[in-house]
């Protein structure tokens, strides 16, 4: 399959965000929207998630969120996203239902990437790759690890950590199936609208 891109919001949204976002997903393929709001709080995010996740949704674009799964259902999103430190992906599963998707971060280990398909996960995250503005990140991954999931599991491997236009082309050369973006979109020179465009580009090969 084709590279895929993988918005995630912004820790804390400013006044117009929805706005921006719905220019950045009407400007070419996204996959999926992170919601990961982690300098709001949970009341905050009940009140600010709605708007985006009707926008996404009207949009095709599948809706998740980041940490919560009981809120990720209360919300309607489309899954939800784990850490390491949150629920276990068993636990999550259990919440989410079947139908919903389940995302774990396994960070550059392969033991964790084989723990969370075993878990029921939809797809597991490897990263950080870059450094990252969004946050210090625990470990560092290689391409390495995006080869060797993409040469022997089905399950879809997303790539996080620092990834912009100019670094991305390496990761997709290297197989993974999803790229998450966060601020290689919103703080893009030319504007998030823009960097989905040029994400795009790459991802066809052009």
């Amino acid at each position: 399959m084709t590279c895929q891109l993988y918005l995630l919001t912004p820790p804390r949204l400013d006044a117009g965000f929805l706005e921006t976002l719905i220019e950045a997903l009407e400007a070419g393929e996204v996959a999926a929207l992170q919601i990961r709001l982690k300098d709001h709080s949970v009341d905050e995010i009940k009140q600010l998630a709605p708007p985006l996740i009707k926008a996404a949704q009207a949009r095709d674009v599948a809706v998740i969120l980041n940490d919560d799964p009981e809120l990720a259902v209360a919300l309607g999103c489309d899954g939800v996203h784990v850490g390491q430190g949150d629920v276990p992906a068993k636990q999550a599963r259990a919440a989410i239902g079947p139908r919903r998707m389940l995302g774990v971060t396994c960070h550059d280990s392969r033991h964790l990437a084989m723990q969370a398909g075993e878990a029921g996960a939809d797809y597991v995250a490897f990263g950080a790759f870059y450094p990252t503005q969004t946050k210090e990140p625990p470990s560092m991954a290689d391409l390495d690890i995006l080869e060797w999931w993409s040469e022997i599991f089905e399950i879809p491997s997303v790539a996080i950590g620092g990834i912009t236009v100019e670094n991305a082309k390496p990761l997709i050369e290297a197989g993974a199936d999803f790229l998450a973006v966060s601020s290689g979109v919103w703080s893009h020179v030319d504007g998030p609208a823009k960097a989905v465009i040029a994400f795009n580009a790459l991802m066809r090969g052009e």
